[in-house]
């Protein structure tokens, strides 16, 4: 078994791999200030309430955007279960060639997104995560990342709009039913859904009519299912795209 972890700047979703297959996933609150022995007791805790045993795990992967976390989990996993894990970083083998114009400014998320794409769907490709960040990631028919697009997620602008008005309330995200909105509640929610949607919507045709057409547009990440479904365009959601990427990414460094 491999255990792959895909540290966000919001959660952490936890995954176990068993011959190639995922057999259990789990998210949990990143939390930059977690010492290894908390992030012990959660994992052999989650190990314990879904019948898995530690002693089965060979190998661990992670990717993370969250340095400070970095050390706590490397030192839990040594300290508490005798495995160093190998994280995703600039030089390893990924199989695919990243064209930015500094390479090691993308974020471990991207490339294992990449990866993930570059051996399971038909390429070229075009990636959108909807996470913390939601990010635009195309990759080329010849394997090569080209690069992409970051803007702010849509949990982020939700925050920003409650934080920094004085009398507009914090509401649920979700669809509302008209557009036009009735009450200051729905009101919000309509211009937090489709002003995403057509930021979303934008975007790719801005980048479909630089780049040229896509085999494939999949979503991934937190909100891909709120919001993907109201864009016809997209032809995939996978939601554990990042942890497929990440136990591809462990088979080709397994040496």
């Amino acid at each position: 078994m491999v255990l792959v972890i895909d540290v966000g700047n919001t959660e952490t979703t936890i995954g176990i791999f068993e011959s190639e297959k995922l057999s259990q996933r789990w998210s949990i609150s990143t939390l930059i200030y977690r010492t290894a022995d908390e992030w012990a007791v959660i994992i052999r805790t989650l190990f314990e309430m879904s019948n898995f045993s530690f002693s089965e795990i060979e190998g661990v992967v992670i990717s993370s955007v969250v340095p400070t976390v970095d050390s706590y989990l490397s030192t839990a996993f040594i300290k508490h279960f005798s495995l160093t894990p190998f994280f995703v970083v600039p030089g390893i083998k990924t199989g695919i060639n990243i064209l930015y114009d500094n390479p090691s400014e993308v974020g471990a998320d991207r490339v294992v997104d990449a990866v993930a794409v570059t051996n399971l769907y038909e390429l070229p490709s075009l990636v959108i995560d909807f996470g913390t960040a939601t990010t635009f990631d195309i990759i080329d028919a010849q394997k090569n990342y080209l690069g992409g697009v970051i803007c702010p997620g849509l949990g982020i602008s939700a925050e920003a709009l409650f934080t920094r008005t004085a009398k507009l309330p914090k509401v649920q995200i979700v669809k509302p039913k008209k557009i036009i909105g009735k009450t200051t509640t729905s009101s919000i929610q309509s211009g937090l859904y489709y002003g995403y949607l057509s930021l979303v919507e934008g975007i790719v045709k801005r980048i479909r009519n630089e780049f040229g057409e896509f085999k494939t547009i999949i979503a991934t990440g937190g909100m891909s299912l709120l919001i993907a479904k109201d864009l016809p365009y997209i032809n995939y959601i996978d939601e554990d795209l990042t942890l497929k990427g990440l136990y591809i990414i462990y088979d080709k460094n397994r040496d």
